[in-house]
């Protein structure tokens, strides 16, 4: 009881030298950590109807086949078995998305992996395991952290599930993969990810929720599910806080990228 009325006073204290405020614009907030009304509304919250497993968003739930897919998932089904996301890439959530990955904006970690909760609640089964999508290590030194990471911990912690921070490596650095075709992406991230020794025993019959900070094309999620399941994984789903709307000419990597 002493240790929360004291933590209580503390963030008293607190909020009267740092009052709350809106993690986009900066405008008084209730609350540390959330956004104000009018960025709230910017915000591209992802709902139903959506694709189970690319989770593109959809115009109407008839689009939606019995399992509910898209008509391209219908016809090649993504690596992973279900895909989730928080948010539409766009608008406010790109901006979070943005500056966590690069501006050193830690704080949107935890309101991103909050509302990823939230979407992915099905698919964070008890038993199930979090893996973060890695970085290279060059690219690692360069940013200092690794943002699915960060999203991965919050994930885990939220639903009380084992946490793998370390399960996948990355081998070597790639390119950025959204303009080019399935074959170069395909040859591009032939051999990237590999599981680490340790965790391959861990790993056979495991569920995985793979986590990343975005799905554009789906190559990287494609050759991360690909190690895993080498390694013995039963199944691996995604969760990701948002999801790049789809565009003519840019298309998810499938199983034939296998």
């Amino acid at each position: 009881m002493a240790v929360k009325l004291l933590r209580a006073a503390g963030q008293f204290v607190l909020d009267r030298l740092y009052p709350p405020a809106c993690l986009l614009c900066g405008a008084d907030t209730m609350q540390a950590g959330l956004l104000c009304g009018a960025c709230f509304v910017r915000l591209p919250v992802l709902g139903p109807p959506c694709c189970a497993a690319c989770a593109q968003p959809q115009a109407s739930s008839a689009l939606l086949g019995a399992d509910g897919l898209c008509a391209s998932c219908e016809r090649r089904h993504p690596a992973w078995e279900q895909g989730r996301a928080a948010f539409v890439y766009d608008a406010a959530a790109r901006d979070m998305i943005l500056r966590l990955k690069y501006a050193d904006r830690l704080e949107y970690a935890a309101f991103l992996a909050g509302h990823m909760v939230r979407a992915g609640q099905d698919i964070l089964e008890a038993g199930a395991l979090v893996v973060p999508v890695p970085v290279h290590r060059w690219r690692l030194l360069s940013r200092r952290y690794n943002q699915a990471v960060l999203l991965g911990r919050y994930v885990a912690r939220a639903r009380g599930l084992d946490y793998g921070p370390d399960v996948l490596e990355r081998l070597r650095a790639t390119v950025r993969l959204a303009r080019f075709s399935r074959g170069a992406r395909r040859q591009e991230m032939q051999g990237v990810m590999r599981v680490r020794a340790r965790w391959r025993t861990r790993l056979r019959g495991r569920t995985v929720v793979l986590v990343d900070d975005m799905l554009t094309t789906g190559a990287t999620a494609t050759a991360c599910v690909q190690a895993l399941r080498d390694a013995g994984a039963q199944k691996v789903h995604l969760l990701v806080a948002g999801v790049v709307p789809e565009r003519p000419g840019l298309d998810i990597d499938l199983q034939e990228m296998q």
